[in-house]
């Protein structure tokens, strides 16, 4: 039996199509999608989907749409929307409830511009059932497959070096004499859960070297893997609480890289998958965690009341954990939403939070993706807030001071902070500074890739145009122009 045959005919879902209303299945459809990226989630919803389903075709949606359809209909069930129980229409062989597991997505290797949309593993048809085999035993054998290659690939990726210039692969390659072995899934112990976290700790490292660029297309395999061995189970509770940990700050680490990169979409996307992690497994710091990049994407997207929104979210999670560093953090994170909506008083406030907060020190209860977060961070990002109201001359002094405060090693954030001084230097009507930051930018771009800087260097570039004739500023510009552009 294919996943497009039932062994009776549909049944039309008749509440969905009340539901509907006078809107065309187009015009439907296209409520769905805005629903989506209102909750980011990310759906391919269209006429022809709406069509399946009230005709029955589709007999439970699977996790992402049912996301999408209970918050568009809220108070309502599956079943108030015409929909069968899950359990009555699982793809492969049923299991009994102490043995479904939680709602944690895994992702397939995407072809390039393909929708980035979770599936279940026992999930009914519907829009990827023409990439996958639904029915019980096709789909159990490629899981195993796919699984296992994931963990070989993942247990020796982790230790991949990089060299600077090159970028070297985490290393996923699908297929080879593992795919073809089928042999079932062994539960994942705790060296994987060690791989995964080690993982962690070297895209942080790499990113905070190198940049965004050259990692987040190699750094979207080891992902993959995580969520592949939560699927396969562990024979113990303390391992699947690291692997959900692990997987969930992975998702954040890539949906970083994402951001870095300027892949909003994508990085919204993993941002979201963090925090369905994180509330599944009822782990506030990592709900603390998705919540403070979501804020920040947010800001960076240009929904500014988003980010305020979602920084006080990421605050009501992290109290309990008494970190100060952290709250810091996240007041900064509100503070870029409130300087994104012109409210200077707020941004003030904010401000002023964190940094009493930031002054009563570091603590043990700090969580370890924090050692970024030091004072030239903090007044990196106060340069970002100044910047945002147009205070250029009080964003420049900020920025100035975490470039000169960045530990040396750390290049990307070097470049960060001197990009922001030089567009603020510019702003604020001081070229010939302006260009001598932007030329120190230009020097570290042989070590650093990211679309995030670059775009920054063009927005300088555009406002010393009228000062070409300024001292150095030709110079920034003529180098400036030679740059290769970002795709």
């Amino acid at each position: 039996m294919t996943s497009s045959q039932h062994p009776r005919p549909p049944q039309p879902n008749l509440a969905f199509r009340q539901l509907r209303g006078q809107r065309s299945p187009g015009e439907f459809a296209a409520a769905v999608r805005r629903a989506a990226r209102e909750i980011g989630e990310r759906v391919s919803c269209d006429a022809r989907y709406i069509g399946r389903v009230e005709a029955g075709e589709i007999r439970c949606p699977n996790y992402a749409y049912e996301r999408v359809f209970l918050h568009m209909f809220p108070g309502r069930t599956l079943t108030d929307l015409g929909f069968a129980p899950r359990s009555a229409v699982r793809g492969r062989g049923a299991r009994t409830t102490h043995e479904t597991p939680p709602v944690h997505t895994i992702r397939r290797p995407f072809a390039s511009g393909e929708t980035h949309e979770a599936f279940e593993t026992y999930e009914t048809p519907d829009t990827y059932e023409t990439h996958e085999s639904y029915d019980g035993h096709a789909y159990g054998e490629q899981n195993h497959e796919e699984s296992d290659v994931l963990r070989r690939a993942f247990m020796t990726g982790g230790t991949v070096t990089v060299a600077t210039a090159s970028l070297g692969p985490f290393g996923l390659t699908f297929g080879g004499a593992a795919a073809a072995a089928g042999r079932p899934v062994p539960r994942a112990g705790s060296s994987e859960a060690s791989a995964l976290e080690e993982a962690v700790r070297k895209i942080r490292l790499l990113d905070d070297r190198h940049g965004a660029d050259g990692l987040y297309r190699r750094a979207a395999a080891p992902l993959r893997t995580a969520y592949a061995l939560l699927d396969a189970g562990t024979t113990r509770q303390s391992v699947t609480d690291r692997l959900y940990v692990g997987a969930g700050e992975l998702a954040i680490s890539v949906g970083w890289l994402a951001h870095d990169s300027g892949r909003f979409d994508d990085a919204r996307s993993h941002y979201a998958e963090a925090l369905a992690t994180a509330r599944m497994s009822g782990d506030p710091a990592l709900e603390a965690h998705a919540f403070c990049n979501t804020a920040f994407l947010a800001r960076d997207a240009g929904r500014p009341r988003e980010a305020v929104r979602a920084a006080q979210a990421a605050q009501r999670a992290a109290r309990p954990l008494g970190s100060q560093r952290l709250m810091s953090l996240l007041a900064l994170r509100e503070a870029g939403g409130w300087a994104g909506l012109a409210d200077r008083a707020g941004c003030e406030q904010a401000l002023a939070r964190a940094q009493a907060l930031f002054e009563r020190g570091a603590s043990e209860t700090d969580p370890e993706w924090m050692t970024f977060y030091g004072e030239a961070e903090l007044e990196g990002l106060e340069a970002q807030c100044w910047s945002a109201v147009g205070d250029w001359p009080r964003a420049a002094r900020h920025a100035r001071r975490a470039a000169h405060l960045q530990d040396p090693h750390f290049s990307r954030n070097i470049a960060l902070y001197t990009a922001e001084l030089a567009d603020d230097l510019a702003r604020g009507g001081r070229p010939d500074e302006a260009a001598e930051a932007g030329l120190r930018v230009l020097d570290l771009l042989d070590q650093v890739q990211s679309s995030r800087i670059q775009t920054m260097l063009a927005g300088t570039a555009r406002v010393l145009l009228p000062h070409r004739r300024a001292a150095g500023v030709s110079a920034f510009l003529d180098r400036h122009a030679c740059l290769p552009r970002t795709t």
